[in-house]
């Protein structure tokens, strides 16, 4: 075997050591996160009806941040002792049509024109 090649080995090597040592930092975060997303789906299966925890479900299919957004005001609303009972689908819908209303008032399209005397694609060239 060639010194370049052995060299090579031992590079690869090394970098798998250390590649090792940081993903245990990684590993930990990995649990941190998946430890985290098992409370929240403790806590919402808690103030959730089965069907509008399923409504939300199809909600994070097409928009997930939609999703993300009703789960996170279910979340700041239980935490502030601000239900009462199990949420169900139809309180969703309508927690639902808020949140579209708000997201439709802050909407605004603006349509810019082009002047109908801009003769800039009207320029010749030649070659």
């Amino acid at each position: 075997m060639a010194d370049s090649e052995l060299e090579a080995i031992r590079a690869r090597r090394m970098a798998e050591l250390q590649g090792g040592q940081g993903s245990s930092s990684n590993a930990e975060a990995d649990a941190q996160r998946r430890q985290e997303e098992e409370a929240r789906q403790t806590m919402l299966s808690q103030i959730l009806t089965n069907e509008a925890r399923e409504r939300i479900g199809r909600i994070a299919l097409v928009r997930p941040e939609r999703a993300s957004a009703i789960e996170g005001m279910l979340m700041r609303m239980a935490k502030m002792g601000q239900i009462r009972k199990k949420v169900t689908e139809e309180d969703l819908k309508g927690m639902l049509e808020e949140l579209n209303a708000e997201t439709a008032a802050e909407t605004t399209i603006t349509y810019s024109r082009k002047d109908a005397m801009d003769d800039s694609d009207d320029e010749e060239y030649d070659f």
